[in-house]
């Protein structure tokens, strides 16, 4: 099964009443909100690197990474920066939501899985730490050997810094004002078979570390992206046709608008969440055709297989594409 339709089934469409049950700081400017079903019921299950949509109740709806015990199905975690330039979400929890509030939840969804490997490397930049802690402590509870290193502006920012799975020789903490600029790169070490990287922080920290780990063997670097990458502007003239197989329709995909818009004014449903290509709600998999990948989520391998594509913002190589949709 392609990666797009396993990451899909039943989880997008899913959507969870939740109580805020308590809230509580976890860095200077980090709230960790604790959410349980208000029925008590078990919450549907998830593993390491999965995050959900979270609506507010002032119809915003926002992703964030599960950072809690994935063998908890009491009680989901999230913890949340407060962005100095908020679109509103980050403004909204920190400002307006309470203990004993009610949200919904769409998911939870992974575009980040864990993948089995002999070791592991993990690089965490501030708020990204939620994403990589529940795969320290599974690759911990797996007795795997791992390393960590946990970059930040300063202490003071850094969420969960007493937490016990970040403390020991394997973990290295990086406030910028402590330790100056981080050597990714030496840090890394050579590269080395069996070893994968994960991590998950701000744009500046991913290119660093994708410039760094070049060496490394296509695939074993996977990183998670709270902002899309930086894209050249489509070209003007750039136009193709897209079927919609199961639909049974057909759209013409002109430089203005996306994939994504076109299917939609065509009256063909789509899950989509970010409109970034940052969540991976809208994986859809290709029939036919090649795709101009310009997602922030598949790996080089995995663009290069050509099996799925985000629709919110990738678009066609050729005159027409067919989609599974």
């Amino acid at each position: 099964m392609p990666r797009g339709e396993a990451m899909r089934l039943g989880t997008v469409d899913e959507t969870t009443d939740l109580l805020v049950r308590d809230m509580r700081w976890e860095a200077e400017d980090v709230l960790r909100l604790g959410l349980e079903r208000p029925d008590g019921k078990p919450l549907p299950t998830w593993e390491p690197g999965a995050h959900i949509d979270l609506v507010l109740p002032s119809g915003i709806e926002r992703q964030y990474s599960l950072c809690s015990d994935p063998s908890d199905a009491t009680r989901w975690e999230v913890a949340v920066l407060r962005e100095p330039v908020s679109r509103g979400g980050s403004r909204s929890i920190h400002d307006e939501l309470r203990p004993g509030a009610r949200v919904q939840a769409r998911g939870p969804v992974n575009t980040f899985p864990l993948a089995d490997a002999e070791e592991y490397l993990f690089v965490a930049g501030g708020i990204g730490i939620t994403a990589v802690l529940p795969m320290i402590e599974a690759v911990a509870r797996a007795g795997k050997p791992y390393r960590v290193a946990y970059l930040g502006r300063e202490r003071a920012r850094m969420a969960y810094l007493g937490h016990p799975l970040l403390q020991g020789p394997a973990v290295t903490v990086a406030p910028r004002d402590e330790r100056g600029r981080f050597d990714l790169e030496a840090w890394l070490g050579e590269p080395a078979a069996g070893t994968v990287v994960y991590a998950c922080g701000p744009a500046r920290m991913l290119d660093a570390l994708e410039e760094a780990s070049a060496a490394w063997p296509g695939g074993e670097l996977r990183m998670e992206r709270f902002q899309p990458k930086v894209f050249a502007d489509v070209a003007d003239g750039s136009v193709f046709e897209v079927e919609a197989r199961r639909s049974g329709v057909r759209v013409t995909v002109e430089s203005s608008c996306t994939i994504l818009e076109m299917l939609e004014q065509a009256g063909v449903p789509v899950p989509s969440s970010c409109l970034e290509g940052v969540c991976g709600t809208c994986e859809t998999v290709i029939v036919d055709g090649e795709a101009e990948h310009r997602d922030s989520i598949l790996t080089p391998d995995e663009q290069a297989a050509n099996e799925t594509m985000m629709i919110c913002v990738s678009r066609s190589k050729l005159p027409t594409l067919v989609l599974d949709i």
